[in-house]
């Protein structure tokens, strides 16, 4: 692994779960685990199609990105949606991942994709997950101002000390097999397995794009337990029943269920 705004290369190991890897990753660089917004696979760039999620793959390069610069801003809530989509960290910070063309926040100079969301309004929302971020945005009352404290990543000064010959970061555009990956967990240890198949792995896709159209958030670990749990359930009814016992503080609308059942059905080629 490597800081992404220049640093010496790292070993990180001994690790089986996301808050654990970002532990070992700051133990490396003497740094705070704190300090580590977001990483990203194979790019130093703040890239959110190469977020590290639940799965590395083993040729996968790490970069983690770091506090820079806070800042404030202030937003009045012209219409319903602010054009935000969130995702996090798996270690505590929220942080935004897409902003709408021609949206509220798009109109926002100062906010970038990549900036983690700090405060609403001075009250933290350190420790909670993209989905309560987003209800909070959601809920604001329209016309009303409010402030968001943002940090962005630390950037390098155009990357001096990471340039190469060829001007890639080490492992930056190395492309992994995706023969087998490391699959971390929440609870229990990591394992090594197969990587999704190709129709997963579309499945994996519609239902984060449905994600992000009923709540405002991405999450390719979420989607991908999702369609684990689909693929184990013969009807909606029982795929409901299901992520309501494991998901339930999502709340997710019986819309969205039989939309995600159907993306699961489609991306195997089942006909009913």
């Amino acid at each position: 692994t490597q800081l992404a705004h220049g640093s010496p290369t790292g070993r990180i190991e001994g690790f089986t779960n996301v808050k654990e890897l970002y532990a070992k990753i700051a133990e490396v660089f003497d740094i705070s685990p704190t300090e580590i917004l977001f990483c990203t696979l194979n790019t130093h760039k703040v890239d959110m199609q190469k977020l590290l999620g639940g799965q590395i793959g083993l040729e996968d390069f790490i970069f983690a990105h770091v506090r820079g610069e806070t800042k404030e801003v202030e937003v009045t809530k012209t219409e319903d949606a602010l054009g935000l989509t969130i995702t996090d960290n798996g270690a505590g910070y929220a942080f935004i991942k897409r902003i709408k063309e021609g949206s509220i926040i798009n109109r926002l100079q100062t906010v970038c994709v990549g900036d983690s969301i700090e405060a609403i309004n001075d009250h933290t929302i350190v420790g909670c997950r993209h989905y309560e971020v987003a209800r909070m945005l959601r809920e604001l009352p329209r016309a009303q101002p409010f402030t968001l404290r943002l940090v962005q990543p630390k950037k390098a000064f155009d990357m001096i000390g990471q340039r190469t010959r060829t001007n890639k970061s080490p492992g930056e555009g190395r492309v992994a097999s995706g023969k087998e990956t490391l699959r971390l967990r929440t609870q229990g240890p990591a394992v090594l397995e197969e990587g999704p198949n190709p129709s997963e792995e579309e499945a994996a896709r519609q239902v984060d794009d449905l994600l992000e159209s009923y709540m405002g958030i991405r999450d390719s670990e979420l989607a991908s337990t999702m369609v684990e749990a689909a693929k184990g359930s013969p009807s909606v009814a029982q795929l409901a029943q299901g992520l309501d016992s494991v998901l339930g503080e999502f709340a997710f609308p019986q819309e969205f269920v039989a939309e995600v059942w159907a993306a699961v059905c489609h991306s195997k080629g089942d006909k009913e």
